[in-house]
């Protein structure tokens, strides 16, 4: 198993990925553009091509439990930038779908009692203002979070504690669709022992009080909503310092990335 583990975490530091690395340097950033504006739009769609992945995926993640007790979250791999297929359930990608996707970005966390595991992810929409904030008033008008044939799926690392992390072992999740921005920020949570879940619960669910199924008792409902929570607000500090460069003090250049990445 320790040979496996190090196949693992050496295949995923080829071509020069680092901590600091980024997902896509891609082309040199253009000058702001119009705030409300199309070009604005598009150049947030950019944004994550020159943010360096421990900024969007922070390598260990602070957040609260059941009870308000502290939660660690450590991430244990990042898959490489792709498209869609195969990332969400069948009728989640229906509903995802006016919106397009031109990039997909995910990460694995475990807990730290390597007792639950959580895939975050953040999609890349190719479509418009318009289309996201549609998107959007229809997610939170028909309460489409709380449907369970509205899921989406894992990412699991081979000799990792996630190495059993398909879609029978989601227990709960968290969607944040934004209406101003071309993201959807996502996480979903399961068991690192491979169990599966019959009844998964979505995130405000699971950490409700009195909540008593397994998914809220191992505090998945914690894991899904904190993780999506820390990503959706490293993503939005990114964007708003590429819109908004002359408000925040420069940041450090990040090192060019390789295709998959895993710690």
């Amino acid at each position: 198993m320790g040979i496996a583990v190090c196949l693992v975490l050496g295949l995923g530091l080829i071509g020069g990925a680092t901590a600091g690395a980024v997902l896509d340097r891609g082309p040199k950033a253009a000058p702001p553009a119009a705030a409300g504006s199309a070009a604005q739009f598009a150049q947030a769609r950019l944004v994550w091509r020159g943010t360096p992945v421990d900024t969007l995926f922070p390598p260990v993640v602070h957040g609260t439990g059941p009870g308000g007790a502290d939660r660690t979250w450590t991430r244990i791999g990042v898959a490489a930038p792709g498209d869609c297929a195969g990332a969400f359930d069948t009728l989640l990608d229906r509903v995802l779908a006016p919106t397009g996707c031109a990039k997909l970005l995910r990460a694995t966390y475990v807990d730290s009692t390597s007792t639950t595991v959580t895939t975050v992810g953040i999609l890349v929409t190719a479509g418009e203002a318009p289309g996201m904030s549609a998107l959007a008033k229809r997610w939170t008008g028909e309460h489409l979070g709380a449907r369970t044939d509205l899921l989406p799926r894992p990412v699991a690392f081979p000799g990792t504690a996630a190495a059993r992390f398909g879609a029978a072992q989601r227990g709960s999740w968290d969607v944040r669709v934004s209406a101003a921005l071309p993201f959807v920020v996502y996480a979903v949570s399961g068991f690192a022992d491979g169990r599966a879940v019959p009844q998964p619960l979505p995130a405000d669910e699971a950490v409700a009080s009195g909540a008593t199924s397994p998914p809220a008792q191992a505090g998945l409902g914690f894991d899904a909503s904190g993780l999506a929570k820390s990503v959706d607000e490293q993503l939005k500090a990114a964007v708003d310092a590429e819109l908004h460069p002359n408000a925040h003090a420069t940041t450090t250049p990040a090192t060019p990335a390789g295709t998959e990445q895993s710690r």
